[in-house]
């Protein structure tokens, strides 16, 4: 099978590269906006260089002859840029949709997320009818609510593809770990000071659900395979609490109300002190736990990896300093974030480059 990638290089496309590549039997496309040196790049992809957030009549080359598109490509920063972020996540999803259709694709499979779903009402999981709404007061959230609701319309599709959307928890793995500390950690802390966290300042009623990427691309597979339609939901037990991150942290926990959290949150990333916006707080308190009886069901799908065991892992690998070969999971130090925060500006509101 020939099978094209978007963000193939990033925490879940690594993983869905490595399950694929195993298989020994397809035909690997990665797109990327920046493909890995040569000698970082796994031998079995042929990579291609596209902005999804913009037209670019290079996707419908590299979708032409593919039997299906796994679309993984999302941005999480710039966080001060919305609407940069909204033309790559929903503006590329709608480019995915439509290139895939003019070449013939037969299969699309969307990464969505459990940040598509509205609020929850109670911490009893919810199954892929619950509403994709949204968490509106999170950018994110409302990002992914919105790429759903554009697959939900027509757009011309024929009625040769099959749609399938994954909807994972909170997505971990080791060699992420670097990646996901830019993503919310100020540039001038050190990933080292994460070893010595004495207390957790975290509201108690935490709980969110997590998976491991190797499952998620186990589950990605199944479905290319199956070339089944719908929604599945992606997560192991038990739900992830804020007791469990102090104790993966050795911390002790600290109750601090969600609102008061929130608020500095919102402070310091008005004052470009921190990329984390403030709706990442908001989302957390407020996405479901997730029933995964479907992908059990339909695709013969179980997690390899407990929710404990993906926390510890990612957590020790921020510790750590992991990283991947590409350039979305390279190494994090403080030196090259000073370094690139002076050529480029802070990474909230810098332009993609």
């Amino acid at each position: 099978m020939r099978i094209v990638i978007t963000g193939a290089s990033g925490n879940v496309g690594s993983a869905v590269l490595r399950r694929l590549a195993a298989d020994g039997s397809h035909d690997l496309v990665g797109v990327v906006r920046r493909p890995p040196a040569p000698s970082a790049a796994p031998e079995e992809v042929e990579w291609r260089s596209v902005d999804l957030s913009r037209d670019d009549p290079a996707l419908s080359a590299a979708f032409r002859g593919a039997d299906a598109v796994v679309h993984l490509a999302w941005g999480f920063q710039p966080s001060h840029r919305e609407g940069y972020l909204r033309e790559l996540g929903v503006g590329g999803t709608s480019r995915v949709v439509e290139a895939a259709t003019a070449t013939g694709v037969s299969h699309l499979v969307h990464m969505s997320s459990v940040g598509a779903y509205s609020p929850k009402q109670d911490d009893e999981p919810v199954d892929e009818t619950w509403p994709t709404g949204g968490v509106r007061t999170s950018m994110y959230s409302r990002h992914k609510s919105a790429a759903e609701q554009l697959l939900d319309q027509d757009l011309g599709r024929g009625p040769d593809l099959v749609v399938t959307r994954m909807r994972p928890g909170i997505v971990g793995q080791r060699s992420a770990a670097s990646a996901l500390l830019r993503y919310g950690l100020p540039a001038l802390v050190p990933r080292a000071a994460l070893a010595h966290v004495p207390v957790l300042p975290l509201d108690r009623g935490l709980a969110i659900p997590m998976v491991h990427a190797d499952d998620v691309a186990e589950a990605v597979a199944r479905a290319l395979e199956a070339r089944v339609p719908g929604a599945f939901n992606l997560a192991a037990d038990p739900a992830v609490t804020a007791d469990l991150i102090a104790v993966a942290l050795g911390a002790r926990l600290v109750h601090v109300p969600s609102a008061a959290l929130r608020a500095a949150v919102s402070a310091s990333w008005h004052a470009r002190l921190q990329p984390l916006d403030p709706g990442w707080i908001d989302m957390a308190f407020a996405v479901p736990l997730l029933d995964c009886s479907r992908a059990e069901a339909e695709l013969g799908w179980a997690p390899s990896h407990d929710a404990v065991a993906v926390l510890d892992e990612t957590i020790g690998g921020m510790q750590d300093g992991a990283s991947g070969r590409s350039p979305v999971l390279r190494p994090r130090t403080v030196g090259a974030s000073l370094a690139r925060a002076l050529r480029q500006g802070p990474v909230s509101s810098r332009r993609a480059s």
